[in-house]
This record gives structure tokens, sequence and C-alpha cells, in this order.
């Protein structure tokens, strides 16, 4: 996105000759021209002056809880390609919000948030609601952050955060503005255009151009940047011309490849033993938007296999200097790839064989649960192929991958940080960002209590949400890791095991529809219903 030049107008408030122009109607106006017209925020009492005459094209998108507001902004930054207008209370709101901006640093989602502060005449007495080094507070999980020192400083301050905010790679920023700042005269703001992307470089993208012409089985491993940058049918051009089996980067948060492509070769998972074993065949790996490699676990050994050169492309310099081999270029990934794809094509090669088709799941026997991968296969039957998804549910992750294919750009998001709590609220933000789609959010349900609050915001936007929530009632995810520290098959894992939580209730409670469903037979009717409801609701599915 550019940023104009000039504001195309003033709040009426600040219009006639005699009235102040305040830090309010700076900013104001300043939103307005980069598009950032609807405000996620839980309002405070630092925060209320900003909210005084608040403008008729402005819209204030109300979170229960800090956490869900900024997973809605989270959502809908991702879902438009611009930066959110976050609005937090003092040091507690960005407190509660801390697991959802680590998540958006992960994301690499632009959002500029605010956080309110005390009157700059009580900040000397550490009065109540004092943000101490409130700008010390987020890091370093926000990519900029200040304390303006004056308040005519505030408009300017937070033009420089939308820019850096959006500037690749991507992220939050936080600006702590004190109440009493709101009303204080100010200049407008002369939005700049500043460009948010760069060129990687040509003599590192010759190196990579020249690895793929001539390798005898390549292998493309894609990540988030490719859907963040708009890189898609760029890199589906260029593992066609290459013939290079095609691999999800692991706790990758976006969808960059055709599922169904006959180049798509499965999921790497973030072990470095697993990766190796995968990989293996391969004699040239280039990760395109991705880290090489994300782990969970320790491993050991070698990090590609034996006579495997790896070359990777990513907009972060600092995951390219991290990265324990290889060569890298810094830059755009689409930019990168339709600069790869300029190269003459390389002599024909036989295509790989296909990746085998996952077995249909078997319906559950009299008396037993449903599998998640009945579930999602089942799902998969009934939703629009162009439908957005939107997961968390980690330990049904790797099934959900087999059984719910992504086909198409922009439909799939997820969480990079490993934090619980965003998806479900994010969901929300997508669904306002794209009113034309259909949004799915397939969520845990130990996940789900994270954000819960996020339904009430669903219903009283009146969002058209399929909220499907897989109820295994536990934390699965921890009893299967339990292994990798020792425990015996069997052995209990303190503090997993959930109680019976009525989610259909506490759907109905916050003013969405909701049901339950645990036969089978009936999960397929549910759903589809479900996906044509006008309104958000809750399917809790019981599986095993």
């Amino acid at each position: 996105m550019q940023a104009p030049t000039t504001p195309r107008s003033q709040p009426a408030e600040a219009s006639s000759s005699t009235a102040t122009y305040t830090v309010r109607h700076a900013v104001i106006a300043m939103l307005r021209e980069l598009g950032m017209t609807r405000i996620f925020g839980n309002p405070g009492s630092t925060e209320l002056p900003l909210f005084r005459d608040y403008p008729e094209d402005f819209s204030y998108v109300l979170g229960l809880q800090e956490t869900v507001v900024v997973g809605m902004a989270d959502g809908h930054a991702q879902a438009t390609r611009n930066a959110s207008f976050v609005n937090l209370h003092s040091a507690a709101g960005v407190g509660h919000a801390m697991a959802n901006i680590f998540t958006a640093f992960k994301n690499r989602t632009p959002l500029v948030i605010t956080a309110g502060q005390q009157a700059r005449s009580l900040l000397q007495f550490d009065p109540f609601l004092h943000s101490n080094q409130a700008a010390e507070l987020p890091k370093p999980y926000v990519k900029w952050s200040c304390e303006p020192a004056r308040a005519e400083d505030v408009p300017q301050a937070l033009a420089r955060a939308y820019y850096i905010a959006m500037q690749e790679p991507r992220g939050p920023v936080l600006v702590s503005i004190p109440a009493d700042d709101w009303d204080k005269p100010a200049e407008p703001v002369t939005l700049r255009h500043v460009g948010f992307e760069t060129r990687p470089d040509p003599r590192t993208l010759d190196l990579i151009g020249q690895a793929l012409g001539t390798a005898r089985a390549p292998a493309l491993v894609v990540g988030a940047a490719v859907d963040r940058a708009q890189g898609w049918d760029a890199v589906v051009a260029l593992a066609e011309r290459h013939q290079a089996r095609v691999f999800v980067a692991p706790m990758s948060g976006r969808c960059s490849f055709p599922e169904d492509h006959p180049l798509f070769a499965g999921f790497l998972p973030a072990m470095r033993e697993r990766i190796v074993q995968l990989l293996s065949g391969h004699d040239v790996v280039f990760a395109v938007g991705a880290a090489a490699f994300t782990y969970h676990v320790e491993g050991e050994g070698p990090h590609i296999p034996e006579g495997t050169a790896l070359y990777q492309l990513i907009e972060d310099p600092a995951i390219a200097a991290w990265a324990p081999v290889g060569t890298a270029a810094v830059g755009n990934v689409r930019m990168g790839v339709e600069e790869l794809l300029q190269r003459p094509a390389p002599a024909p090669r036989q295509a790989p064989a296909p990746r085998p088709a996952a077995p249909v799941p078997a319906a559950p026997a009299a008396g037993e649960r449903m599998s998640v991968a009945f579930a999602m296969h089942t799902l998969a039957q009934v939703r629009d192929r162009h439908s957005i998804v939107v997961e968390e549910a980690p330990s049904s992750r790797s099934t959900i991958q087999t059984y719910l294919p992504i086909f198409h750009s922009g439909t799939f998001y997820t969480m990079c940080s490993g934090g619980l709590g965003h998806s479900m609220p994010a969901a929300v933000g997508v669904a306002l960002a794209k009113p034309e789609a259909k949004v799915v959010a397939v969520i845990g349900d130990g996940s789900a209590m994270y954000a819960i609050q996020a339904l009430w915001s669903a219903a009283q936007l009146r969002l058209p949400i399929s909220f499907v929530i897989l109820k295994n009632r536990r934390y699965a995810a921890l009893q299967d890791f339990a292994h990798v520290f020792g425990y015996r098959e069997g052995e209990k894992v303190e503090g997993t095991e959930l109680p019976d939580i009525d989610f259909v209730a506490l759907a109905r409670g916050q003013g969405c529809d909701g049901v339950h469903v645990e036969n089978a037979a009936e999960l397929s009717d549910v759903l589809a219903r479900a996906l044509a409801h006008p309104r958000p609701i809750v399917v809790e599915v019981e599986v095993a």
C-alpha cells in the first residue's frame, strides 16, 4: 500500500476558522486517509477522549477482553493486507493482550497499537493506572514503541508507527498516549509515500536460479510469507517450471500452495530428523518465504540431507541470519520468485510421483465417538472450496492438514506462535474484512476457552461464522507430547483433563446459536445447515 500525500478531509468539528485543531483531529484525519476507519478496542478512562464526537464514517469493534481485541485486529489486518488500529487500556490492557501481540509478531501482522496513559501532569506521582515505562512493556514483541515527549508529537509518532508496521517484515508497533494529549493543539499530518517492500539481491537470486536450473530433483518448502506477499501464483509457476515437489514449512500460519496440486508433497514436521528424512532424495531444496527450519523438539545430526544444497528467500533478515546452513536472499518473496521466473526455462524434467491420497476415514462403530479425521473429511465434503478456514486445534493439526485441504490463496489462517487464544477472535476479524466469504473456524475445545468472548463480538456484529469446536475433553496436544519428556505410555499427565464444558450453552449465553452433535450419521447435515446459517453458530462436535 502507498500512503497518499495529503489528508483528504478534516473532522467537521475542526473545520471552522475558530476551532482548535487538536491531536484527536489530526489522528482521525490520518486514520481516515490510511483506510483505518475500523478501530478495535476495549476502552478505559485513559482512552475516552479519543472517542468524543466519534466520526460517523468510523466504526468501533468492541472486544470483551484485550486478547480478543488484538486477535480480531490480527485477522482483519491479515485479510485486508493493511494495518489494523488497536486501542488498549494502559498497562493492564497491554498485559491482557500480550499473548496475541506475541502471536501478531510471529505472524508478521501489521498492527498499530495505542495504549492509554495517565495525564502527563500526574505521571510524577505514580498515579492509578500509570503505565511505568510504557514503551518497554511490549518489548521485544513489537517492531517499535514509544511514548511521545510532547502531545503535539503524537500524530507524527502514529504515522511513523504505521510506516514501520507495514514495512517488511511487518509486525505490531505500540504508541503510549497520555489521556490529556488528545485535546492539545497539533498540526495535520502530511502522509508520505514510503515503500514497504524491498527487492532481493539479484546476485543471490542468480545463485538460486542456477541451482534450480541444474538440479536433478529440486524441492520447494513454502512458508507463510508466500501468501502474505501474494506470491501464490508465482510459486505455483516456479514449481511447475522445475517439476519440484512442494512441502509446507513447519508451523506455517498460512497456506501458500494448492493442496490438491500434483506437485504438493505434504507438510514438514518441526523435527530435525524427520525433515531430513522427508527431504532426502532432493539435491536442491529452496525454502520460499519460510524459515529453514522451525523446530519444536531437540534433534541431532544434520539439518538437511547429506549432499543437499539449501537456498532460501525470506523477507526477514533475522530469519536469514539464524539459518544454520544454506544461501539466503532477503527481500519480498513475490518479487524474488517473479525474477526467478524471468530466467531461461530449464531442461525438461520428469514429474515426480504424486502424493498418495489419504484413505477415507471410517465412520465410528456404534457407541464410539467419531474421529477427528472423520469430522474433518465430512467438513471438507460440505464446505465451499473458496470458504476461509481459520484454525486453532494443535493436537488435531496433522489430521486437519490431511483431511481438510486448502485450495486457494488467502483462505487459511492460523497462529505461528504456539500461543492459544488467537484464531477464534481472528475469525471475527477475517469475517469483517471479507464479508463476501464464508468463514469456518475450526477450534479445539482447550483453545476455545482462551478467547471464548470472541463469540459475543461475532454475535453483536451478526457475522455468519461457523465455529466448529472439536471437543475431546482434554489438552490432547500435551498428552501426545508427553513421551518427548520421558512419560511412559498411558502415564497420567497432570492438568490435561478438561471438565465437561458446554459450548452450546456458552454460545447461547453470548448471543450465538449452537448445536451439539455426537452422532456421526448426523454430522454432514448439521455442518451443511451451519454453513448456510446467516448468523454466527457454534457446532460442538464430540470427537475421540
